[in-house]
Parts: structure tokens; C-alpha cells; sequence
């Protein structure tokens, strides 16, 4: 009988799964295993064998691992401290957005910005300022923790182009330094090449977001799911649900919209995730030719990204967020002046799992993932200077004084290209 019994487990287990669930189309939650607990928007993320789920509204909770564009093989890795001056003279980015004269009117203070990504190496000394500890969370299934050290690359970059410090004097800068950042980390295997992230860990990152008063939450993610087919309709409410709930309590959503180069516009059955309520939906624009250009800078930093998703109706705004001359030959130059440079953290780790030590400096990126904090560092930007303003309010700002580029079509912009110094003195 003991055999039988551990046979009997043994099934169970590897026919347990994880869901989403309409809470209140659940008969029992006896048998299920709460992951996350939803109640403001009626959900819950549970791991259970489907056969306990019969009569419930739910969906499988599925696993997503990003994709970066092409940028080339190159090595330019910056390790900290810098040598020589700081690094701002290669962020086209910070100025073509004018950041230190925004810094002028204001740095972002007494605002708060949720990062959901692969976590922040905190202990970058360009963002050891600004991250809560006690408010950071780890909402993945490993051991390792939030706020850094184990934070990775992509979430630790994406944190320092919204707070990095602008006042120590060498290393990059970010649209917000004084804003106080919530490390929120979805991504699991922060320490490896494969890492991934459940969905059901994003919506309940979230709903954490507006429940700890962030103005802005950044998620630079971009996937997608099917609303009409299988399981996609109620994913895609479940994300509605959520996103909905965020705008409410008053926090914007930045959300990158992919980097496959395709059109989010036409297909009806397909939507990018950034496609709900609540928030704005960020293409990626950048040079080509900063630095690097025989005759200096050959397209300007509005020049849409030849990675990025567009759809006139599905994209809100456009941001920087890194260019690259795909057909160029590699001894053109430093081609990857044109990507985003911020700050990057890299944890090891032992072949035990156990934590070693981090590395800190900079590097160059591009993808939406980099063009979506841009827009959530000038939110907390406009906040500071507009504290009553509630989301759509935020959010309506930042897309009035956007305006479309003459020589580009509204398909890669929606309002237009992000013009943060305008939003804040307007």
C-alpha cells in the first residue's frame, strides 16, 4: 500500500500545473495551492491539477523569456569606476531629452517607480541611492531574493535609465534621480542566459505596484497571447483586470511593445500585452551614427528603431530607446553608440545555486525595454511637479505635448515622440 500510495503522489505531481483563476467561479480552494492572492481584481494564481478546476473560469499560467534585437557581436562592456569623465557625453538619449535642464525644475523627488524586470543590482553605486529595500520583492519561485545583490543585467539597466545618480560625479545618468525606485523581480535564473518569467508573477507584481502608491510601474516585458484563441480570452481579462485596477489606484503602466519589427495593428486574434487599460504602450526610436557616423550623426534620435513593434492604434508614444545600422560592415565603427547606455549588474554564482558576488559598470542596449523606462522616468518627473495629477492625467500630459515627426508615419509613435523637458515646464 505504501507503494501505491507514493505511485499516486507521484502522478499527482507531475500533473500539477499553475493557473489563473477567476476566484469567484471557484467551487472549492481546498485542493489548489495559492500562489498569489489577487482579491482587488478577483483572481488568483494557484498550482493544481486541472481536474480540481472544472466548472472555474481559468487559464494556464505559462512561463515567457524576452527577446532583445539584433545588435551585433561586440564587446563594450564598461567596468566601474569609469576612467576618465563620466559617461554622459555617450547618452544621446538623456540629451536629446534634455534631462539636466529638466533637472532644473526637478529630479523626480517625492515620486516612486516599480520596477518589474529581473531585479536591480542595488548595490551599483549609480543606484545604491535610490532603491527601497523594505518595499522590494521577489514574486518568482527561487530562494534569492529583492531587492539586488542578484540582480540582473536587462532590470538593472532599465533602473538606471530611470534613477541613476546624477550628482557622484562620474558614470551615466538617469531622467529621475530622486524618485525611489521598487525592485519588483519577476524574471527567475537571474544568473543565467535563459531566464523567464511566469505570467500570473507579472499581474500579481502589478496589483503590488498600486497598492504601495507607485506613480509609475515599468514593465519591459513585451509578449503577447491570443485573445480569441483557446486559452487567450480570459488571459487577456485577466490582464484587463489588472491593468484596469493599476490606472485606478493611480499608477501608469510603461510597457515596451516588442521588438520583432511587426505590426500590432491588424491582427485580430493577436495583441502585445501592453495593449490593456491603464497604461502607455512605448515604441523604440535612436540614432544612427552617433559617435560613429563618417559625416557625424547620418539620422536623428526620433528615427524609428528597425526592431520595434508599431500599429498607429496599438502604440501611445515613442522613446528612445536604441537604433542600429544592421547593414553596415563591422569596420564601420562603434555602431553600438547608437544603442542606450546605463547601468548593468552581472551576479555570480556558485554551481550550488549559491550567491558569490556581483559585478557592476555599464553597457549598451537596445529593445522597447529600453525605450519603455524612458517614458516611466518622465512620469515621475511630471508627478513631481504635478502631484495631484492622477494616472490619466499623467498620462495625458506626456502624450499632449508628444508630437509625430514630419518625415515619419504616426504608426511608430501614436501621439508622437516623448518630449520630457515640455512635460514638466509646460
Amino acid at each position: 500500500m505504501g507503494a501505491l500510495a507514493l505511485g499516486s503522489t507521484a502522478v499527482s505531481a507531475e500533473s500539477t500545473r499553475r493557473f489563473i483563476v477567476d476566484r469567484q467561479s471557484l467551487r472549492s480552494e481546498r485542493d489548489v495551492e495559492v500562489v498569489h492572492e489577487l482579491d482587488e481584481v478577483g483572481l488568483l494564481v494557484v498550482r493544481a491539477t486541472e481536474d480540481v478546476l472544472v466548472g472555474a473560469r481559468y487559464v494556464p499560467d505559462r512561463q515567457y523569456s524576452p527577446r532583445l534585437p539584433h545588435t551585433g557581436s561586440r564587446s563594450s562592456r564598461v567596468e566601474y569606476p569609469p576612467e576618465g569623465d563620466d559617461l554622459y557625453a555617450y547618452q544621446w538619449d538623456k540629451q536629446d531629452q534634455q534631462i539636466p535642464a529638466t533637472h532644473e525644475v526637478t529630479r523626480g523627488e517625492g515620486t516612486r517607480v516599480a520596477i518589474i524586470d529581473s531585479g536591480i543590482g542595488a548595490g551599483h553605486p549609480d543606484l545604491e541611492h535610490a532603491v527601497n529595500a523594505d518595499l522590494s520583492k521577489n514574486f518568482t519561485p527561487d530562494p534569492h531574493g529583492a531587492p539586488g545583490p542578484f540582480g540582473g543585467a536587462h532590470g538593472t539597466h532599465v533602473a538606471g535609465s530611470v534613477a541613476a545618480n546624477d550628482q557622484n560625479g562620474s558614470g551615466v545618468i538617469g531622467s529621475a534621480p530622486a524618485t525611489e525606485l521598487v525592485d519588483l523581480r519577476v524574471f527567475s535564473e537571474t544568473h543565467s542566459a535563459g531566464f523567464s518569467a511566469w505570467l500570473g508573477d507579472v499581474l500579481a507584481a502589478i496589483v503590488y505596484s498600486a497598492n504601495i502608491g507607485a506613480d509609475a510601474a515599468n514593465l519591459s516585458l513585451g509578449w503577447t497571447f491570443r485573445f480569441r484563441d483557446g486559452w487567450g480570452e480570459f488571459w487577456g481579462e485577466a490582464m484587463q483586470r489588472t491593468t484596469t485596477y493599476a490606472n485606478r489606484q493611480g499608477t501608469v503602466l510603461t510597457h515596451a511593445c516588442g521588438n520583432w519589427g511587426g505590426t500590432l495593428q491588424f491582427d485580430k486574434d493577436q495583441r502585445d500585452s501592453s495593449e490593456t487599460a491603464g497604461g502607455l504602450t512605448v515604441s523604440a526610436t535612436g540614432p544612427i551614427g552617433f559617435k560613429w557616423g563618417a559625416e557625424g550623426t547620418e539620422k536623428p534620435a526620433y528615427t524609428p528603431a528597425y526592431y520595434t513593434n508599431y500599429g498607429t492604434n496599438a502604440v501611445d508614444i515613442g522613446a528612445p530607446g536604441g537604433n542600429f545600422a544592421v547593414d553596415a560592415p563591422e569596420s564601420s565603427g562603434n555602431r553600438y553608440y547608437d544603442l542606450v547606455l546605463n547601468t548593468v549588474a552581472e551576479p555570480e554564482f556558485s554551481e550550488d545555486g549559491e550567491y558569490q558576488g556581483a559585478t557592476y559598470g555599464y553597457d549598451w542596449y537596445a529593445g522597447t525595454s529600453m525605450a519603455a523606462p524612458q517614458v516611466a522616468g518622465a512620469t515621475a518627473l511630471v508627478k513631481s511637479v504635478n502631484p495631484s495629477y492622477n494616472a490619466n492625467q499623467l498620462k495625458s500630459t506626456l502624450k499632449r505635448v508628444a508630437s509625430v515627426p514630419d518625415e515619419y508615419n504616426k504608426k511608430y509613435y501614436g501621439s508622437g515622440y516623448l518630449d520630457t523637458y515640455s512635460a514638466v515646464v509646460e
